[in-house]
C-alpha cells in the first residue's frame, strides 16, 4: 500500500532510499497493467471477506468503476482465508494475520515484464480490531488504496505529514482530512486513462492459468526494493518474465 516500486534499482544505495516526495504528476506503478484487447474492461474482485469488511469492498468497487478505462464487479471469492492468487482477477481477504507489523498488503503477479495476471489484497484484522484502526475512515482508505494498487496505480504522495490531496492514493495520518482521503480523485481516473490508453494483442483479464504465489511473511515476498518509515515494496522474481510485487503498509 505505502511504497513506490523502484523498477530500475541499480545500486544497493538506491534500493534503500527513503521516498518522501511531493505529489506525483505521474503515479503509474512501474508501467504494470492488465493486458486486454478492448476498453473498458471488467475486472472481478473476489470477496473472501467477513461481514465487517464487505461494505468497504463494495464502496471501493463502486468508486473505481467511475473510471472510463475499467469497471469492477464484486464476485464470490475463490480463496477463502488463504487468499491464494487466482489467475485473471483480484482476490480480497481479511484475517487476523498476527502482530507482524503490517496493516495491509497488495500483491500483483506479472508476466511478460509488465502485464498483471492476478492480484491479491489482504487487510490484517489484528490491527483493524484495535481502537486506532477500527474506524470506517481507516477501513475505507486502506481498502480503496490496496484495490487501486492492483490496477497498476502508485501513490500520489508518500509523505504522511503533507496536507491531504483528497485521494485514497495518498499517505496520511488523518484519513478524514480535510479534505478526506477516502476515495479516488480526478487525477487517479486520469492516470488510469493514461495507463490503459493503449490496447494489447492478448488479454490477462479473466483468464485461467497457474500464477506464482506469496505468503503473509517477509520471507515469501522476495527482495525489498524500496522502503519508507511506513511502508515497503518487495519483489520476488520467478524467472521468465514472471514476478510478484508486494506493497506493504506497516501499522503505526
Amino acid at each position: 500500500m505505502r511504497m513506490k516500486l523502484l523498477a530500475a534499482v541499480t545500486t544497493a544505495a538506491a534500493a534503500t532510499l527513503t521516498l518522501s516526495t511531493s505529489a506525483q504528476a505521474n503515479h503509474s506503478w512501474g508501467g504494470y497493467h492488465w493486458a486486454r484487447t478492448s476498453n473498458p474492461f471488467t475486472l472481478k474482485l473476489g470477496d473472501n471477506l467477513s461481514s465487517s469488511w464487505k461494505s468497504y469492498l463494495s464502496t471501493a468497487s463502486s468508486d473505481w468503476s467511475t473510471s472510463s478505462a475499467l469497471d469492477t464487479t464484486v464476485v464470490a471469492g475463490q480463496s477463502n482465508n488463504s487468499c491464494r492468487a487466482t489467475s485473471g482477477r483480484v482476490e480480497v481477504c481479511n484475517r487476523t494475520y498476527g502482530s507482524n507489523g503490517w496493516l495491509g498488503l497488495a500483491s500483483i503477479s506479472v508476466t511478460g515484464g509488465t502485464h498483471i495476471s492476478s492480484g491479491t489484497v489482504k487487510v490484517n484484522d489484528t490491527y483493524f480490531n484495535t481502537a486506532t484502526y477500527n474506524t470506517p475512515s481507516w477501513r475505507t482508505l486502506v481498502m480503496c488504496q490496496e484495490v487501486g494498487h492492483t490496477f497498476g496505480l502508485n501513490h500520489q504522495d508518500e509523505t504522511q505529514t503533507n496536507p491531504n490531496l483528497g485521494t485514497c492514493m495518498d499517505y496520511t495520518n488523518t484519513p478524514d482530512g480535510p479534505p478526506s482521503n477516502l476515495h479516488p480523485n480526478t487525477h487517479d481516473y486520469d492516470q488510469l486513462a493514461t495507463i490503459y490508453a493503449h490496447l494489447d494483442s492478448t488479454s490477462t483479464v479473466d483468464q485461467s492459468a497457474a500464477v506464482p504465489q506469496v505468503g503473509n511473511d517477509k520471507a515469501s515476498w522476495g527482495k525489498r526494493v524500496a522502503r519508507s518509515s511506513n511502508g515497503d515494496t518487495y519483489v520476488r522474481d520467478f524467472g521468465k518474465g514472471k514476478a510478484v510485487i508486494t506493497f506493504v503498509v506497516w501499522a503505526r
